[in-house]
């Protein structure tokens, strides 16, 4: 039965939809046709046909000679004469920023970008051309160092006496008044391997003067000497006015800027570094740097405490304390006391790891573990912890070490840690910078002559252009970028020196302290870094008037640096290298003596 309301249901004819949906679909085509005919009238404004492309060729050693750098010359103003001694990194200035303890005020500090000097050092009033090796290590010109304190305070001590025009240096020293040659003669009678080769590089800390060093470079022993700049005038400035190795520095918080394992002996004549404060920390950086089987010489407090201690302020008790603890922490780090005779104490570093070995984990100090890089020493901090020799190394001991001067032309064993180093390249590069000086000395004539005594490799790898020289009247200070491959450990045992730097900051030591500069591709290694203008005006900083510079550069940098090197007043000639290659030049330049034109005024 059906209700009464029921309707029956509507059902529409299918083609009836036919006709809606059509319609849609001829209007969405119609408008798609619309969009389209925009996009295809426009999009040669939107996207041209041929996007052309500027390729930005990075130059390469290989390739710099295409695209020579033209910059404008710069203006350098003459610094005031108040800046003759600047330095930039120890600059006394700005001491007070930084803290007194453990003498950290003393450390580098480099100025930043903003305070850097865009002028040039003047050299003081009346300087005067140095006088020549050897002469000079017994005498220098006062106005090139005019400074009295040490003559006025040390005069007892015979570290340097004023007469005339000239400051003389009779070889004196606080513990060696009557002069460093039988000091040193003594030393020899309680190290024999000083006389016979076996002891080559040295580091004095403290030095004085550097007679010392100075006298140990006649017995064929090559020190650094190192002092930081404090109120001993211009101790580092001295050593360098009289052609002895030297560098500011000082044993703080930081690590010196050498490698583990490098110097053959260590050398403190009453240098007033406190080495049993802070646990032995100072010690513990000399052990450090010093090869297995080197040397530590000590003289003054508390060696000898039985006879000397009445003057030094003190009482018998308490120096025979301070020598007691001395020897225990030098137990601790595996020395053994060597020898002693009067004023001098010598104690020997293990020669193999047989002590570190029986070195228990709650012993103090404690074994460095495997994150501290032994050979990092660039604003690294001195840790509390004992750096225990590679035992892979069979070679690095001092006993095992060849003698010089046969070890200048051995390949070290060291060379395995440098990338691509091998016996090959390392007389691959002897041969090298021998050909290479060769050529020099034709370009500059001065080059292995007296008027060349302090010389510094601006980046060197192996040490091959010192090695080259080696039989000159010159040193080498051989540097290694601390961005760089690390190879200054194998030019330590080759028997040569050096130290690690960056030089996008200025270099540890006083203006117009080298005779010659020389660099190889050191713009090429560095330009992404360090800003050139910065670069060339702290080689003029350090390069004294009249000095020389060599610099082997891609020929991308070399008129770039002959444009600044103009305006430093550097008189430049562009020369060949030795096989005429285009793509690398050499720059030969000689610094002008000038003076202040404020101080003729």
């Amino acid at each position: 039965m059906k209700s009464k309301d029921y309707k029956p249901a509507v059902h529409p004819d299918k083609s009836s939809r036919v006709v809606p949906m059509s319609l849609m679909f001829l209007v969405l085509c119609g408008f798609s046709f619309y969009l389209g005919g925009i996009y295809c009238s426009e999009k040669n404004k939107i996207f041209p046909k041929e996007v052309p492309q500027t390729v930005v060729k990075v130059p390469t050693r290989k390739d710099v000679t295409l695209a020579p750098i033209q910059i404008k010359a710069p203006v350098f103003a003459e610094c005031s004469i108040d800046n003759q001694d600047y330095t930039p990194c120890t600059d006394p200035k700005r001491w007070r920023k930084y803290g007194v303890h453990r003498l950290t005020f003393l450390e580098r500090h480099c100025p930043p970008i903003f305070e850097r000097k865009e002028c040039l050092i003047p050299p003081p009033v009346g300087y005067k051309t140095p006088i020549r090796w050897p002469k000079s290590k017994d005498e220098c010109w006062y106005r090139n160092v005019p400074y009295n304190w040490i003559n006025n305070e040390k005069s007892n001590q015979n570290w340097l006496r004023k007469q005339g025009e000239k400051f003389l240096f009779p070889g004196g020293g606080t513990m060696f008044p009557r002069g460093v040659g039988a000091y040193v003669d003594l030393m020899q009678d309680l190290i024999p391997g000083m006389k016979d080769g076996t002891v080559r590089t040295a580091i004095d800390t403290g030095c004085g003067v550097a007679s010392w060093g100075g006298d140990l470079l006649g017995r064929g022993i090559l020190t650094i000497s190192i002092a930081p700049r404090d109120n001993h005038e211009a101790q580092v400035q001295f050593a360098l006015e009289r052609g002895i190795p030297a560098m500011l520095g000082v044993i703080s918080t930081q690590r010196l800027p050498f490698p583990s394992n490098s110097f053959d002996m260590a050398h403190c004549s009453r240098c007033l570094i406190p080495w049993t404060e802070f646990g032995g920390i100072y010690l513990l950086e000399i052990h450090r740097i010093l090869r297995p089987g080197g040397f530590w010489v000590l003289s003054g407090p508390p060696v000898n405490y039985e006879h000397r201690w009445r003057g030094w302020n003190t009482t018998v008790e308490e120096q025979k304390s301070d020598f007691d603890k001395l020897k225990k922490l030098l137990t601790s780090m595996c020395f053994k006391l060597y020898n002693k005779k009067d004023d001098i104490a010598v104690w020997q570093k293990s020669a193999d790891n047989s002590c570190y070995e029986k070195h228990a984990p709650e012993s103090f100090p404690p074994k460095c573990d495997d994150s501290m890089e032994p050979d990092a020493a660039w604003y690294v901090p001195i840790r509390s912890c004992l750096t225990v020799p590679n035992a892979g190394y069979k070679k690095l001991s001092l006993k095992s070490t060849p003698k010089w001067p046969e070890r200048l032309r051995i390949t070290p064993e060291r060379i395995s840690t440098v990338p691509g180093g091998n016996p090959g390249a390392f007389k691959h590069d002897d041969s090298k910078w021998k050909v290479r000086v060769k050529h020099y000395k034709t370009v500059l004539p001065a080059l292995g002559t007296d008027k060349i005594r302090n010389v510094m490799d601006m980046n060197t790898l192996y040490g091959g252009f010192a090695a080259s020289l080696i039989n000159a009247p010159m040193w080498v200070m051989n540097v290694v970028s601390s961005y760089g491959v690390n190879s200054l450990g194998v030019i330590y045992d080759r028997g040569l020196v050096g130290t690690y730097h960056d030089w996008c900051e200025a270099f540890s030591t006083y203006p117009r302290t080298y005779d010659l500069l020389h660099l190889d591709g050191l713009f090429t290694a560095e330009s992404h870094r360090c800003d050139m203008k910065y670069v060339l005006l702290e080689m003029d900083r350090i390069l004294r008037p009249n000095g020389y510079v060599i610099i082997r550069e891609s020929n991308y940098f070399i008129d770039a640096i002959a444009t600044i090197a103009k305006s430093m007043r550097w008189n430049c000639q562009k020369k060949d290298t030795e096989y005429s290659m285009e793509k690398e030049k050499l720059l030969i330049c000689q610094k002008k003596l000038w003076y202040s034109k404020k101080s003729e005024q």
